[in-house]
Order: structure tokens, then C-alpha cells, then sequence
């Protein structure tokens, strides 16, 4: 009778890990299609619709700089959700920020451009790409722990390369959903309506995300904690800054190298492709599809390498072959010949990709479980706003001092993987640890009173 109960919870915990997975899952996809379809317009038509008294270029640059102040905004979210999701628990984080995503995008669907309303055409749009931000940087994290803190120690890898497989997936589809728009409707109907429906339909998904995540359970972890918390935590913010800053740095200096990475391949390349080489802007949507199904295939296979090797090496792999890919990057492209320039894209996303896929265990395995979301959230987006924001509009800058030679954009994105390679060398392996540990170090400041669970042994 026991041995059945037994067997009964382990199932049901399988059923949780699951659902955690596939909540964390969708509602990150959702919200990096927002994000990416946001970037993508941000390249292409926005700059007439929001900046049209600008001279081409002002506009393009303002336009590029809405596409950042979302990316600013996302250290913001992620400070006050981690610090809230550290205190409150991770799913109830989950359920407001997949709330305010969905809905900031819908009035994204609904915003009358500046023909209409003149300048509060851009600056609603600089709002509402706020909150689109600050839901973004709190919901990354928060849904990579819900998935993670869910997961037995030995298929975490597994699961962190699924959650790196969210971006790639919906760039794919934000992008096919622009194409299919742009090659099924009129120039003229594109551009007064076509490109709200995408945004418009983000409510569907917003909804489906709300569901899933209502059926989900608090984590594992977050519940240990809170049964063994003698007093009431104290800040979760301060103790991640204050006990674990070098965590918090190192994992941040990894991550700016795939960061920039990242951002130059999706955003500066598409712009140098079709702007620079002429490519027609077709060949370049599908030059970026094709690249992010390389990069789905990266992500998952860096998560699972990582639950074998270990995140050290799977991740130095990973960042040993982008620094290579740098060099041969843009003499590829500038073949225009399509198959080595989709086979180079690909290459260079994909294992971008692999980092990424092993990103959101590698940062939650590196903190104890009371800072846990704070400690990442803090260090995933610092990454972001040092590299991955300054990045598309650091590259045009970079491009046109150099007068049209991409070596400027190279040597930085060259600084930041290497800046990454080594604090990838010189971080602890963490493969297999105790996820349900607190941090003694709280309770000896005072801030908190954790029993030292999980410190000695694991669970």
C-alpha cells in the first residue's frame, strides 16, 4: 500500500514537472514573440509609422532605440519580480508577468501611429515597450526556476535547453507570421493594418499561458524553503548583492558574449544583409528562419551535453566556437551566395543557442534558493542591458565610423567572448547540486533564519 502511495506521488510529481515545463515554455515563447516581432517591425516599418519627421536614418535610429528602452526596462522587471518572486514565491510572479506581456501587446495591436495622433504616437509606444520589458525581465527567470526547481537533478539540462529553445522557436514564428502577412496583403494594407494582427493575436496565447500556469504547483524548492524558514525572509536583493555579488558578476560576464552575439546576428544582420549587401528582405527573413531552426537544435542539444559533461564544459564549447565564427562571420555573408550564408547564420545562432540552452541551469544550480531568483535575475539581465541592448545600435555606430567594414562590430563582439570564455573557466562545476539549499550566510547577518537544509547532503 505504501510502495502504491509512493508510486502515486512520484507520478503525479511527473505530471507536475511536466506541466511546469510546458507553462514555463509557452509563456516565455509568448513573450520573446512580442519581444522579436517588436524588433523585427522596429527594423523595417515602425520608423515611418512612429518617426516620419525624421530624416530615414533619425527615424531608423529612434525607432532601434524604442526596440532598447524595452531591453533597459527588462533589468527593472527582473530586480522587482525576482525580488518579489524570492519573497512570494515563483508562481504567482508568473501569473502577473504573462498578464502584463499579453496586454501591453494587444494595445501595441491597437495604437493609432503618428499620422493620427501626432507625438503621443512614439511615446505610448516608448510606454507600452516599457512594460513589455518589464514583464520580459521578470518573466525570463522566473519561468526558467519554475521549470528548473520542478526538474530531478538529472534531466535539468534537458529542461533548461527546452527553455533555450523559446527565443529561436518564436523568432521563427514572429517572423513567418511578418512574412506570410507581408507576401499574402498589399504594401499599402501591411502598413495601415497588417502588421497589428500578429501583435493582436498575442492575446490567444496569453490566455492559453494563464491557463497552464494556473494548474501548476508552487516549486519544490520555494516550498522547502518556507517550511523551514524560521523568520520572515529578509531581502532577497540585498542578500543576493551582498553574499553572492561575485556569482552575480561572473555569471553576468558570461552571458554578455552570447548576448552580443545574439542581438548582432538577429538584429544588426538583418539590416546589413538587406541595407548593406542588398539582399532582397524576403532572403533575409529567410536567411534568420533558417538560422533559428539551427538554433532550436542548439539549445537542446547544449542542455542535454551539459546534463553529461557538466555546464563548465558543455558552456566553454559552446563559447569556443562562436569565437571562431567571428572571424569568418561576415566574409561569409558577403558572398550573397545563399546556402554558405544560411550555413554560416546557422552555425553562429546555433551555438549562440547552445549557451543559451544551458544558460538557465547554470544560473539557477550557481544560487541558494532564497536569493535564487534575484541572484539570476539580476545577472541575466545585467548581461542584457552591457550587451545585448547597446548592441544593434553600437554596431550601426561602429559600421559607419569604420566606413562599411563590419571589423569594428567584430572586435567588440570578439571582447565580450572572450570576457565570457573565461569567466565560464574560472566558475565552480555545478552539475548535480542540491537545489533545495538555503544560504547560511542570511541567517548569520541576521536578514533571515534558515535552517541549513540541504547543506550537508542532498534531498
Amino acid at each position: 500500500m505504501m510502495h502504491e502511495a509512493q508510486h502515486h506521488s512520484h507520478h503525479s510529481s511527473a505530471g507536475m514537472r511536466a506541466r511546469a515545463v510546458t507553462a514555463a515554455t509557452i509563456g516565455t515563447a509568448l513573450e520573446w514573440f512580442d519581444f522579436t516581432l517588436y524588433g523585427a517591425l522596429a527594423a523595417t516599418l515602425l520608423p515611418r509609422l512612429f518617426f516620419p519627421s525624421m530624416d530615414p536614418t533619425s527615424a531608423l535610429l529612434a525607432s532601434l532605440a524604442t526596440f532598447g528602452v524595452g531591453l533597459a526596462a527588462r533589468p527593472l522587471g527582473a530586480i522587482i519580480c525576482g525580488h518579489l518572486g524570492d519573497k512570494l514565491g515563483r508562481r504567482n510572479l508568473m501569473l502577473a508577468t504573462v498578464t502584463i506581456m499579453g496586454l501591453s501587446s494587444v494595445l501595441m495591436g491597437l495604437l493609432p501611429t503618428y499620422a493620427s495622433i501626432g507625438v503621443w504616437a512614439p511615446v505610448l509606444l516608448v510606454a507600452l515597450r516599457i512594460l513589455q520589458g518589464f514583464a520580459l525581465g521578470g518573466e525570463s527567470t522566473g519561468a526558467q526556476l519554475m521549470a528548473i526547481e520542478h526538474a530531478s537533478p538529472e534531466r535539468r539540462g534537458r529542461y533548461s535547453g527546452l527553455l533555450g529553445l523559446c527565443s529561436p522557436f518564436a523568432q521563427i514564428f514572429a517572423n513567418g507570421a511578418l512574412l506570410l502577412l507581408a507576401s499574402t496583403m498589399s504594401a499599402a494594407d501591411f502598413e495601415s493594418y497588417g502588421w497589428r494582427i500578429p501583435f493582436l493575436l498575442s492575446f490567444v496565447l496569453v490566455a492559453v499561458g494563464l491557463y497552464v500556469r494556473l494548474k501548476v504547483s508552487e516549486t519544490p524548492a520555494f516550498e522547502e524553503m518556507r517550511k523551514t524558514q524560521v523568520v520572515q525572509v529578509g531581502n532577497p536583493l540585498r542578500d543576493a548583492l551582498r553574499f553572492h555579488w561575485r556569482t552575480v558578476l561572473r555569471w553576468m560576464l558570461f552571458f554578455c558574449g552570447p548576448a552580443a552575439i545574439f542581438y548582432l546576428i538577429v538584429v544588426f544582420s538583418l539590416s546589413y544583409i538587406t541595407k548593406t549587401l542588398a539582399v532582397p528582405k524576403q532572403t533575409g527573413f529567410l536567411l534568420l528562419m533558417g538560422a533559428n531552426v539551427c538554433a532550436i537544435v542548439g539549445a537542446l542539444a547544449g542542455g542535454m551535453l551539459s546534463d553529461k559533461i557538466g555546464r563548465k564544459k558543455a558552456l566553454a564549447l559552446g563559447s569556443i566556437a562562436t569565437l571562431l565564427i567571428l572571424f569568418v562571420y561576415f566574409q561569409i555573408l558577403d558572398t550573397k551566395s545563399f546556402v554558405p550564408m544560411l550555413a554560416i547564420m546557422g552555425l553562429f545562432l546555433g551555438f549562440t543557442q547552445f549557451q543559451s540552452g544551458i544558460q538557465p541551469v547554470a544560473f539557477a544550480e550557481a544560487f541558494p534558493t532564497n536569493v535564487r531568483y534575484s541572484g539570476s535575475a539580476l545577472a541575466y539581465t545585467g548581461a542584457n542591458l552591457i550587451a545585448g541592448g547597446p548592441m544593434p545600435v553600437l554596431a550601426v555606430w561602429l559600421f559607419s565610423i569604420c566606413n562599411g567594414s563590419p571589423w569594428g562590430v567584430v572586435g567588440v563582439c570578439v571582447a565580450f567572448n572572450v570576457i565570457s570564455l573565461i569567466a565560464i573557466l574560472t566558475a565552480p562545476e555545478t552539475l548535480g547540486i542540491d537545489m533545495n539549499r538555503t544560504d547560511p550566510a542570511a541567517k548569520l547577518s541576521g536578514t533571515a533564519g534558515f535552517a541549513d537544509v540541504g547543506l550537508t547532503k542532498p534531498h
